[in-house]
């Protein structure tokens, strides 16, 4: 596990922000896997799980991986969330001609098979990245964490397209995880303080 912080990140992608603010960002009033409430959801799903966006995301995950060093050998993350994000990264990794593996965990081991969580190409003592969609207290990106290295993966940071701003990089930060979001709800126009 890797808690050093990373180097100062680029500002976000315009074109990511911008497509992010116009297709996931819903007002009203919710409530959050975390059990919080909130007066906006960020509905990332609209954003991954569409050509051009998961394109956006995908090149922009893989670039600040490029950009933190020597890459890890898979990405991956909790299902269903990270899924479309694991596949974004690893095909952007393809058309780059890039070596990169993704891998996925499953909520509950299959009752038949192997029955494992963690289920892909990867093999104990490989170096991963967990990707998320969006981050809020990182209660489930913990889940995730827990698992993998259970399995025997060896965590190096947690990725996430969107960062709430509501604890989950201290929470995965006390974990000694480094968390790098491509977002943040202040990029797109949302003050944390007024929750």
């Amino acid at each position: 596990m890797n808690a050093e912080p990373a180097p100062a990140a680029a500002p976000p992608p315009a074109d990511l922000v911008g497509w992010i603010a116009e297709r996931a960002v819903r007002r009203g009033r919710f409530t959050l896997a975390s059990g919080r409430e909130a007066s906006f959801y960020i509905d990332a799903k609209q954003v991954v799980l569409e050509a051009h966006g998961a394109m956006l995301v995908g090149r922009a995950i893989l670039e600040r991986l490029q950009s933190l060093g020597p890459l890890p050998d898979a990405v991956g993350g909790m299902a269903i969330g990270a899924d479309p994000i694991t596949a974004a990264v690893v095909t952007m990794a393809g058309v780059a001609g890039v070596s990169l593996k993704g891998f996925m965990v499953r909520k509950e081991p299959k009752g038949h098979g192997l029955q494992r969580y963690v289920e892909g190409p990867v093999e104990p003592g490989q170096r991963v990245v967990i990707v998320e969609d969006v981050v809020t207290t990182g209660g489930s990106s913990l889940v995730a964490i827990d698992r993998v290295i259970e399995f025997g993966l060896v965590v190096e940071r947690l990725v996430t397209v969107i960062d709430r701003l509501a604890g989950g990089r201290e929470a995965l930060a006390a974990r000694g995880i480094a968390m790098e979001s491509l977002v943040t709800i202040r990029d797109l126009g949302i003050d944390p303080d007024a929750e």
